[in-house]
Formats: structure tokens, sequence, C-alpha cells
């Protein structure tokens, strides 16, 4: 590699690492604890609550969600998801049927009485707080593609930094520390052992964190290809009000015998972002490892009950299924947690000595009697 192409990747590393280096060290603080965010809740939340009828008949769906708008008059609904672990259903509503987040209300329900369940405890929503810096800076859709575009300025520091990487390996066996030599040699001994075995990793975790920012325009284009057909016949007809909506549980019947091998997840009411305007949306997933993650949803007039399908999402909501559990881990247990955490220990380290090394070469005069070639062998993977 000549010393002037070996510049220009320097310089391409230097400056995108430079613009996105605070936001990565913001998604890797608030990125650490939130790896861990089931073990904190299930500490914060030993098994107490029993239901009211444990060997009782259970409530029907239509009954929860009847219960559940009794207590927020005015609302709609917008989602039903279930507990895995014990016969709860949780409703979330909200003033309209595209409410956004904010204004969502989330509760539970014994599904053997119908009565409330205690929420569960999050730290004083410390966590949630840390999930919505994360994902969107509290921005919504523009701060999670501006997170979005940071993503990609890492992934561009990454490829550049091992194109900077590979002349200095050539010198020097792999793990090299320079320990005798200046400060800042050492620290960029450290910095590029730190990027070089953290490599393979912070590539998942930055494509996928991509990936996630796109959420709400991969369902859009979702929607707008995929479900086009279903839409076109109700072109004057509005979003159902939840008195003219047909019986959720035949919904939901109709789309567990279309797919009996697949086990319920949530649904999702019309007029909301995971369903049209004018059906319910009832999704699946399979029961393994990997198809866990990955969700089908079965569509049904939300008026007539009538079975209007099952359709496969395309790829691209399926990349968006399995990027989500493998950006924090949620593939392996504990143990794959436990080594994302230490990965995510060791970006810190790699942004921290990168920041360190820049600051350092802002304040060191360039020594006028080298050349360019002798000052990019000597750092060659700043």
């Amino acid at each position: 590699m000549t010393s002037r192409s070996l510049k220009a990747w320097s310089v391409v590393h230097t400056w995108t690492s430079l613009v996105c280096t605070l936001f990565l060290l913001m998604l890797c603080v608030t990125g650490l604890p939130l790896i861990f965010h089931d073990e904190f809740e299930d500490a914060l939340n030993p098994d107490a609550w029993q239901a009211a009828n444990p060997d009782g008949p259970m409530l029907s769906l239509d009954a929860i969600l009847g219960v559940a708008l009794e207590n927020r008059p005015g609302e709609v609904p917008l989602f039903m998801s279930f507990d895995t672990d014990r016969p709860v259903v949780n409703v979330t509503t909200g003033p309209t049927p595209d409410a956004p987040g904010p204004q969502m209300h989330f509760a539970s329900f014994d599904r053997t009485s119908g009565e409330l369940v205690p929420p569960r405890a999050d730290a004083g929503g410390v966590m949630d707080f840390l999930l919505q810096l994360h994902t969107d800076m509290f921005l919504g859709l523009p701060g999670m593609l501006f997170l979005g575009a940071m993503g990609m300025m890492f992934l561009a520091a990454i490829v550049s930094g091992v194109v900077l990487y590979l002349p200095f390996m050539r010198k020097q066996a792999f793990g090299t520390l320079r320990v005798n030599r200046t400060r800042r040699i050492k620290w960029l001994d450290y910095h590029n052992l730190l990027g070089i075995v953290t490599l393979a990793w912070v590539i998942v975790v930055g494509a996928t964190g991509v990936i996630n920012t796109l959420a709400t325009p991969i369902f859009d284009l979702w929607k707008a290809e995929a479900l086009a057909d279903l839409t076109a016949p109700y072109p004057h007809r509005n979003v159902p009000l939840p008195a003219a909506m047909s019986s959720l549980d035949q919904a939901v019947a109709q789309a567990v015998d279309a797919a009996p091998d697949m086990t319920l997840q949530f649904v999702a009411f019309p007029g909301g972002d995971f369903s049209t305007d004018f059906h319910y949306a009832v999704f699946l997933h399979g029961d393994t490892a990997l198809t866990e993650h990955l969700i089908t949803p079965a569509l049904i007039d939300a008026e007539t009950g009538a079975f209007a399908g099952m359709r496969e999402m395309p790829w691209y909501t399926q990349a968006l299924s399995l990027s989500k559990p493998l950006h924090f881990g949620d593939y392996g247990g504990l143990a794959l947690k436990l080594l994302w955490a230490i990965l995510d220990l060791a970006a810190i380290g790699v942004l921290a000595t990168g920041l360190y090394l820049w600051a350092a070469r802002v304040r060191r005069p360039k020594p006028r009697h080298l050349s360019e070639t002798t000052l990019a062998a000597q750092e060659p993977a700043q």
C-alpha cells in the first residue's frame, strides 16, 4: 500500500470515527445493562403473584378486552400479548389506533378472574429510560434514523481500521504491545489489539443496530407491498370502533388452526403499525431457538371475522426479527449475554483509546524532519 493510499484510509478512519464516537459510547454504555434486562426484571420480581383461580376456567379474550376498555374509557385497543409462564393477558390501549408510544397505556390482567395484575417492577423505570435513549434518544423516528447513520459511520470506521491494521500485522506479531515505547504508541497498540479482537462482534452488533433503526420504514414497506391487496376492497371504510369489531376469540382460533405448529405471540388491532386499518393481525412464531424470533401474521377482517389469510414475512422483515435478539445477545442464555457484556466493555475501550489518540495527535506538532511515509509506518492504524 502506498503512503498516499495509507493516508487516505487514515483520513477516512479518523473522521468517520470522530463523527460517531460519542454516540457509540452512549450506545455501548446504555446497551450494557440492557443486555441483562430480563435478569434485572426477574431479580426485582420474585414469583409472589398468584392467579385468583389457578384451577378455574380461563376468561375469554373478548371478556379480557372488555375489562381493559372499561378501565380505560374512551380508548381503543392497540395490542394484546400473552405471558408464557402465567395466565396473564397484557393489553395496550391508546386514545387513537395510531397513538405514539408515550400515549400508550399498558395493563396486565389475570385471565382467571379479570383482575388487574400488579405491574412488574423495573428499577423505577430506569430500563425503560435506557432503552428509549438507546433506541431513538427520545426523538422518535428522526432519532432512530440518525443513530442508524452513526452506525453506518461506525461500520466505515471498522473497515478503514482493518485496512490500516494490515500493514501493522506484517511488521509485528499479533497482539504486540510495545509497552517500552511512548505513551501514545502504547495506547495505539491497545487500540489496535482491542479493535481486532472485537472485530467480528462489532460488525455484528453494528450491522444489527443499523437494521433495528429501520424498523418503522421496514414495517411501512411491508404493509404497502405485502398487504396492499387486503386493503384494496375497503377504499371508503374507516378503522372500526371496538363495538363494531367481531369476536377476538374467533379470530385467534382461526389463526391458530391455520398454523397448528406455531405459537401465539400477540395480536395487533386495526389501525396500528403492525396491521391494516381493517384487520386483526394475529402473530405467531415457531418453537425452535431460531424460529421463535420469526413471526408470521394471520389477518382476519375485524368487522366480519372472515379469514383473510396467512402472510409470510418478506426477507427484510425477517432480517429485522432476527437482528433484534442478536443485537442484545438473546440467543444463547446467560453465557452469551456475559460474552456480549465483555465484548461491549472491550468496544468501550476501543472508542476511549481512539479518542485519546486523536486528542494526543491534535496536541502534538508533527515533526518536520519526518516524511509522511515514516509517520505512516510509525502509526499505521490510527
